[in-house]
């Protein structure tokens, strides 16, 4: 049956994009999930043994592992879709299913087709992914490892015990640990600036653990205390009153990490940075290379029905390994100024096309 404004060989166009879509879902659904389960497991593990050694409370684990499972995703899908379509094509010929296709009039364009249409879904919903949602977990994950880093610290940090505040050169003392607060009691801060020939004191009631905020160093908050300059040149020594004070500790590595893999994407369209740059592309790619592996996936998948599937698997393998091979090199690049913004990652999809239409056109593979 057909409805009244469609022909019917419309109508059975329509059932074998849903008959090769379905057959290509099945094992999709299975392996993606199968695939994030394993991840699960294995970041599971290594949040929980966090757990467990009092750096992270539980929570914050699970969220971390949520997290991570969201940015794993935007290679999850084209994986697991790539390697589904090359199963179901590969099934299909090996049950005589694609002959009876092509003695119905269906062309090898026909199947195409289908699969491109379900590829473009997948590569809708991963390049949403990689543009909005990898972003929005980094800035998240980031603040609740600060978060939670802030906390260990705080109840690692022995009273009496001179530490180095943030990665920094500023050293740091407390009388006592408020853990329930947060705070460190009778602290005592001091950073020397020798090219200057000076000193910096702090002596303070209390003060705050340092925190990661967005795109600024981290810093630590004090309150109700003394601020020293001193010179030790002895010509003028500076000392300042304060209810609260802020004081900004250098993390440049934090602070780069942070910076572009949490940044918006549409800041990094804007930035001239060769980095910002490379990660821009990165991101907008990564649904052309779900569409492309999964057409490649369909000249690849072609078999006689008793033919060993061996050969074009390991070609297929080798495609998708090749792919996000050239990305990462032409990534590094262009990280390293080596590489313009054009031809950028592009260069790796061009190559792609030209395996694709080499397998679509190839007669040998034609024949079959």
């Amino acid at each position: 049956m057909y409805n009244a404004g469609q022909s019917p060989k419309e109508t059975y166009r329509l059932i074998i994009d849903r008959h090769i879509s379905f057959e290509i879902l099945r094992p999709f659904c299975t392996g993606l999930g199968l695939l994030v389960l394993v991840f699960i497991g294995f970041s599971a593990a290594s949040q929980l043994s966090l757990a467990a050694e009092g750096k992270l409370d539980m929570l914050t684990a699970f969220k971390l592992v949520g997290l991570n499972t969201l940015i794993t995703l935007e290679i999850l899908l084209p994986s697991a879709f790539f390697f589904s379509v090359l199963s179901a094509i590969g099934r299909l010929y090996r049950d005589s299913e694609m002959r009876a296709f092509y003695a119905a009039g269906v062309s090898r364009a026909r199947i195409l087709g289908a699969v491109f249409k379900l590829a473009l879904v997948v590569a809708l919903l991963t390049g949403l992914i990689s543009v909005l949602g990898r972003p929005w977990a980094f800035r998240t994950s980031y603040a609740l490892e600060s978060q939670a880093a802030a906390q260990f610290d705080l109840k690692q940090m022995s009273a009496k015990e001179f530490v180095t505040m943030g990665g920094s050169d500023y050293t740091f003392i407390a009388n006592d640990v408020d853990i329930e607060h947060g705070l460190h009691k009778g602290v005592f801060l001091q950073k020397n600036y020798d090219s200057k020939g000076r000193a910096e004191i702090i002596v303070a009631e209390s003060a705050a653990m340092p925190t990661l905020n967005p795109n600024q160093a981290s810093q630590a908050t004090f309150y109700n205390g003394y601020n020293y300059l001193l010179d030790k040149r002895r010509q003028r020594d500076v000392t300042l009153k304060f209810n609260r004070l802020i004081v900004h500790l250098p993390n440049e590595e934090a602070e780069e990490k942070y910076r572009r893999k949490a940044e918006t994407t549409a800041n990094l369209s804007n930035s001239s940075d060769p980095k910002d740059i490379a990660e821009y592309q990165w991101r907008i790619t990564i649904p052309l290379a779900t569409v492309l592996l999964a057409l490649i996936a369909v000249p690849l998948a072609r078999s006689a029905p008793r033919e060993s599937r061996f050969r074009n698997f390991s070609i297929a393998l080798l495609a998708y390994i090749a792919l996000f091979a050239m990305v990462s090199v032409l990534r590094t690049f262009m990280e390293q100024d080596k590489l313009g913004a054009i031809p950028g990652l592009w260069t790796a999809y061009v190559l792609q096309v030209g395996l694709l239409i080499i397998l679509v056109t190839q007669p040998r593979l034609k024949r079959r």
